[in-house]
C-alpha cells in the first residue's frame, strides 16, 4: 500500500469513526463491561434451582454449568426472578419467576448490548410483517402455520393466559423480533442459545442461518457457496471464536463470518448489536432502493428509501410499530456503505473493495431497471384497471410476480452482495429472466387481453434491455440450432474457353504428300503391323488392359 492510499484510508477511518460516534453506535469491541455491582446477582435461592434441575432437566442445567454466567456467579434466579405484578409472573417452588427472560432482563447487566439491539432492525422483525402474515400464513395455509413458521424467525406477540401461563399459540418462541410481556422486543437467546449464552456460538454462521436461509433470505446457501464460506469451512479452527475481544484483522484473520461484516469490530469500526446499520440497500423488495438510516431520540432506528424526503432533525416520524419518534440524526446510504467497506479493508485493498461494491451495485440496478420496475408497473396497472382483484394470491400471476422478486430476485441480489456467482446467476438472475419472459409477460398479456399493448408491452417496448426480442432472426448456437445459410441466386455456369483449330500437324489424318513408291514397305498403305503411322508419324504402342501411360 503506497503512502497516498494509507493517508486516504486514515482520513476515511477518522471520518467514519466520527460518524459512528455521532450516531451513538460505538459499542465496545466485545461484550461491554458490566457496570452493575456484583452484589446484584448471586441470588441465594439459585442453588436450589440448580439442585433440582440437575435431576429434572440435566441437559439444560449442564449448559449453565458450562457458561460464563456460572463462572461469574450468576444463577437461575438472577435471570428468572420476577415481580408479582408482572403479567407473566408465576409462582414456582415458592419463588415468583417469569418463564421468559427478555432483553430487558438481560439489559440489567448488559446495558450497551440491550440499547443497540432495541434500536435495530431485528427488534422490528415482528412489526415489519405483522400486517402481511394473514395473506400467506393464514389464507394460503392456516393460522397454525404462523406459530411454527413465520413467528419462529420474526418473533411472536407473546400472550399470557389468565393463570399466568403462556399461550401455546405464541410460545415457545425465540424469534428475533418477539414482543415480550414486559413490552421489550427481541430475544437474546435467538443468537446466544440458552442456557450457555455463548459468545462463540453467536459468532458462528450457524447462529444466523436458522432464519437467514430459504427463498427470501438465502444467506446460508450463499455464504457456504462463496469464497468467504469456503475459507471459513477450511480454517474454522483458526477463528479464535472464544476470544474476549474479536476484532477482524487483529484477533482473527482466517475468514469472515456473518457477524464480521454486519456486527463485528474491525480496525477502528466498533462492534454493534444493530445488525442492519451497515446495509446501504434494501434487497428484499420488488424494487431495491438505497436506504437512509434514521436514528431517533429514544435510541430506536428505522430505514427510509433514498427516494423519500430526508426527515429533518427534531421532526416527528412514524416508526415500524406505529408509534411516533423524534429524529435525532440521519445517515445517508453512502456513509453506511463506507462503514461496511471499512470492514472489507481489513483483508482487501481499496481498489478490490471498490470494484466489488461496483459489481454488486450494478447487479442490483440491473434487476431494478430490467425486471423489478417494469413488473411492478405492469402489476400496478392491472390492479388499477380492475383486471386483478386486490386480494393477494387468488390469481396465478400474483404467484409468478411474488416469486420473481421475493424469491429469485432476492437470491440474485443477495448472491451479488455476498460473492456467490452461482446464486447471483443460475439460482438468481437466470430464473428471474426465465420467469419474466416465459411466465410473467405471457400471463400479464392474457390478463390484459385486448389492452395488452397499452398495459404490458408499453412498459418494456422502449427499453434497451428488452430490444433483443425484436431480433428474432438473430441466431446463437446455445440451444443447438443454427439456421442454414439462405440460398443465394442460382450459379451461372462458366463459359467454356474458346479453342483454336488444331494445328495441321496435330490432326488425326494430317495431309501429307504420298511417299514415293520406291520407299514403300509392305502394308504401309494401311499402317498394319507397322510402328510408323501414316505420314511417317511414329505410332503409340498399344496399352495392355489396366496399364497406365507413362
Amino acid at each position: 500500500m503506497n503512502l497516498a492510499d494509507r493517508q486516504s484510508r486514515l482520513v476515511m477511518c477518522r471520518r467514519l469513526f466520527a460518524v459512528l460516534l455521532s450516531l451513538s453506535l460505538c459499542g465496545a469491541v466485545s461484550a461491554a463491561k458490566v457496570e452493575l455491582d456484583p452484589s446484584n446477582w448471586g441470588h441465594p435461592e439459585g442453588e436450589a434451582c440448580v439442585s433440582c434441575h440437575d435431576k429434572a432437566s440435566p441437559g439444560l442445567a449442564q449448559q449453565w454449568h458450562d457458561s460464563a454466567h456460572k463462572t461469574a456467579g450468576v444463577n437461575c434466579m438472577d435471570c428468572h426472578q420476577a415481580d408479582s405484578a408482572e403479567p407473566d409472573a408465576i409462582e414456582h417452588e415458592g419463588q415468583v419467576i417469569a418463564t421468559i427472560v427478555s432483553p430487558k432482563d438481560c439489559g440489567r447487566c448488559h446495558e450497551t448490548e440491550y440499547s443497540e439491539q432495541a434500536g435495530s432492525v431485528h427488534a422490528e422483525a415482528y412489526a415489519i410483517i405483522a400486517d402481511r402474515v394473514p395473506a400467506l400464513a393464514h389464507n394460503m395455509t392456516g393460522a397454525a402455520m404462523q406459530a411454527s413458521g413465520c413467528d419462529q424467525c420474526h418473533g411472536s406477540l407473546v400472550k399470557v393466559r389468565g393463570d399466568g401461563t403462556l399461550d401455546p399459540a405464541t410460545w415457545p418462541n425465540s424469534g428475533i423480533g418477539r414482543i415480550n410481556p414486559d413490552g421489550s422486543k427481541g430475544s437474546c437467546s435467538s443468537c446466544h442459545g440458552r442456557h450457555e449464552f455463548s459468545k462463540a456460538q453467536a459468532r458462528e454462521p450457524e447462529a444466523c442461518v436458522r432464519c437467514h436461509s430459504g427463498p427470501d433470505s438465502p444467506d446460508k446457501e450463499i455464504f457456504e457457496a462463496s469464497k468467504h464460506g469456503m475459507i471459513y469451512a477450511a480454517q474454522r479452527d483458526k477463528m479464535n471464536l472464544d476470544s474476549d475481544t474479536w476484532i477482524a484483522g487483529q484477533d482473527y484473520t482466517a475468514a469472515p463470518t456473518c457477524v464480521t461484516c454486519h456486527m463485528g469490530a474491525a480496525g477502528k469500526i466498533p462492534s454493534t448489536h444493530d445488525v442492519g446499520m451497515r446495509n446501504a440497500w434494501n434487497l428484499n423488495t420488488p424494487v431495491s432502493e438505497r436506504q437512509y438510516l434514521v436514528v431517533l431520540e429514544d435510541g430506536s432506528k428505522l430505514e427510509l428509501p433514498a427516494s423519500a424526503p430526508v426527515p429533518k432533525r427534531g421532526s416527528e416520524i412514524t416508526k415500524a410499530d406505529g408509534s411516533i419518534g423524534k429524529v435525532k440524526v440521519v445517515a445517508a446510504p453512502d456513509r453506511r456503505r463506507q462503514i461496511m467497506s471499512m470492514v472489507c479493508l481489513e483483508c482487501h485493498s481499496k481498489s478490490f473493495t471498490e470494484g466489488f461494491m461496483t459489481q454488486f451495485d450494478n447487479v442490483v440496478e440491473l434487476f431494478n431497471v430490467k425486471f423489478g420496475e417494469p413488473a411492478s408497473a405492469i402489476m400496478q396497472s392491472l390492479y388499477e384497471e380492475g383486471l386483478l382483484t386486490p386480494l393477494p394470491f387468488d390469481e396465478p400471476i400474483e404467484f409468478t410476480y411474488w416469486e420473481l422478486w421475493h424469491d429469485e430476485g432476492a437470491r440474485a441480489r443477495h448472491g451479488a452482495s455476498m460473492a456467490s456467482p452461482n446464486h447471483a446467476w443460475w439460482e438468481g438472475m437466470y430464473l428471474v429472466g426465465r420467469n419474466f419472459y416465459a411466465r410473467f409477460l405471457p400471463e400479464a398479456r392474457a390478463v390484459a387481453g385486448e389492452r395488452a399493448a397499452q398495459l404490458v408491452d408499453a412498459r418494456i417496448g422502449d427499453s434497451e434491455h428488452h430490444a433483443w426480442l425484436s431480433r428474432p432472426a438473430e441466431h446463437n448456437p446455445i440451444l443447438g440450432y443454427v439456421p442454414p445459410p439462405e440460398p443465394g441466386p442460382p450459379a451461372v455456369p462458366e463459359a467454356a474457353p474458346a479453342q483454336s483449330p488444331p494445328a495441321e500437324a496435330e490432326t488425326l489424318e494430317p495431309a501429307v504428300e504420298p511417299a514415293p513408291k520406291s520407299a514403300s514397305v509392305p502394308g504401309a498403305e494401311a499402317g498394319v503391323g507397322s510402328d510408323v503411322g501414316s505420314g511417317g508419324v511414329p505410332r503409340e504402342p498399344a496399352l495392355a488392359s489396366g496399364e497406365r501411360a507413362q
